[in-house]
């Protein structure tokens, strides 16, 4: 794999990073508003200019003298992406001016050792070099004019960047990489599976990757649990509900298994979502849904499993994703409470029968092995190939034990059986009069074929399609 070199958008709240970003690797990766601070988390993307491929990271508005909360966090996340970097960008306002903020970043990253930081002056569409005229007081060299936005100026500042790091590719794109805003939209963007880095320059490929997406409601410990699995404080995790606003993706490996976590925003109730941010984070939440393979539904054990928790567990079985539950936060029960959330899950949340339930502790990394073995055994079987003949003989043995009630003086006639389809798995089943047979026989069917294909953890549908009577037309006359 050839040498990727990491270059890192740092700057104050606000100043066009994640829009940057977005353009970069053609994505609408990053939620991007006109709100300060809506970025948190690190966020990393595959990007390439030109001839010049590299690893993008996003980052939160940096505020370097932050002594705690949130802010404290994000600064810790925005230092981390500079050591992990090769290249700073140091993104500015250039409709705002210079300020204080900006020189205590300016003064950070001259300390930080960085060999390489660039100094670009956003929002500088229609401006040009009078956009630049207070920015050399930061002492970072010639500030660059750009618009984020628009695309002014990116090839030449990523060429900047990124000159004597790497080796041009071989062959240019056959299309203009900046061209209007809607390129900067990501209407022709990388494949969404494209790899994102692990460590500094190292991407997993493509394929045999699970993407996992954690979901649940805000403060269940969904950051934690990932900051537990990477070792390391990938993601901020915070006592405050709705830290994570963005769906972050994080590829990392264990046991020989490779996996795309994805970390996502908690889901409140539709009458508790008040901003404009929260509603995009909910809705990068159900994308992220819509796109995995497995969903790792987390639930608080020292709260009670609310309606919330079962629209959220419903909203996923109606996707068909396979589904692994985790009951965090157990390690503070008793026995007697314990008791009574395992009750309330078998009462609330029986229509999830099929998932495989495991009560861990994502602070204290208990129960965290079984669960990953739970995700890959649901992943299997989601995408399990059923053969034709061992479909159809099951479903015969099935009609032998139990035929479908009649419909008047007929009674629905099975033939045979095959899959349609994978995640979830689609089993087709083909006769005469199926349309009769009621929703109380497919459970009995769902549960035979689950049973005898060892498909737990992974919703399974069933379509009846009954053959053409080429005698109905006659029969009407």
């Amino acid at each position: 794999m050839p040498f990727k070199p990491v270059v890192a958008l740092v700057g104050r709240p606000n100043v066009g990073k994640s829009t940057l970003f977005n353009r970069l690797t053609r994505s609408r990766a990053a939620l991007v508003a006109d709100f300060s601070g809506l970025t948190r988390d690190r966020h990393y993307g595959e990007g390439r200019v030109g001839d010049y491929p590299f690893i993008a990271i996003d980052t939160g508005g940096f505020e370097p003298v932050a002594k705690d909360g949130i802010l404290l966090e994000m600064a810790r996340q925005t230092k981390q992406a500079i050591a992990e970097s090769d290249v700073v960008i140091f993104l500015v306002d250039g409709r705002a001016g210079v300020n204080a903020h900006d020189h205590e970043i300016a003064d950070l990253l001259r300390k930080s050792g960085q060999r390489r930081i660039i100094l670009a002056v956003n929002k500088a569409e229609g401006m040009g070099m009078a956009a630049t005229g207070d920015f050399h007081e930061l002492g970072l060299g010639q500030p660059r004019p750009i618009s984020a936005a628009h695309g002014d100026g990116i090839v030449d500042l990523i060429e900047l960047a990124l000159r004597d790091l790497v080796e041009p590719l071989p062959e240019p794109p056959d299309e203009d990489e900046f061209g209007d805003a809607a390129d900067a939209a990501g209407l022709d963007g990388d494949d969404e599976n494209a790899p994102l880095p692990e460590g500094k320059f190292r991407a997993l490929p493509v394929d045999h990757r699970i993407k996992l997406a954690i979901v649940g409601r805000p403060n269940v410990g969904k950051s934690t649990l990932i900051n537990t699995l990477l070792g390391e404080e990938r993601v901020i995790a915070f006592d405050m509900p709705g830290t994570t606003r963005d769906a972050i993706e994080i590829d990392f490996e264990r046991d020989g298994k490779r996996y795309t976590l994805i970390d996502t925003a908690g889901l409140r109730k539709r009458g508790k979502v008040f901003e404009a941010v929260e509603k995009f984070s909910v809705i990068k939440t159900l994308q992220a849904i819509e796109a995995c393979n497995v969903v790792l539904l987390m639930l608080d054990a020292q709260t009670e499993i609310s309606e919330q928790d079962a629209h959220i567990a419903g909203f996923v079985l109606e996707t068909g994703r396979a589904l692994v539950v985790a009951i965090n936060k157990w390690d503070g029960l008793d026995a007697d409470q314990r008791e009574r959330i395992q009750r309330e899950f078998e009462r609330k949340l029986r229509f999830l029968s099929f998932a495989r339930m495991h009560t861990i502790s994502a602070l204290r990394g208990a129960g965290v092995k079984a669960l990953l073995k739970s995700v890959n055994l649901a992943h299997a079987a989601a995408f399990a190939k059923l053969s034709t003949p061992k479909l159809t003989r099951e479903l015969q043995a099935a009609i032998e034990q139990q035929q479908p009630p009649r419909k008047g003086i007929f009674r629905p006639k099975m033939r045979y059986a095959h899959q349609g389809g994978q995640n979830p798995p689609l089993v087709i089943v083909h006769g005469n009069a199926l349309d009769a047979i009621p929703d109380s026989y497919r459970r009995y069917l769902e549960t035979r074929f689950r049973n005898a294909f060892d498909l737990g953890g992974t919703p399974l549908r069933i379509e009846f399609k009954s053959s053409h009577n080429p005698y109905a037309q006659d029969k009407d006359k």
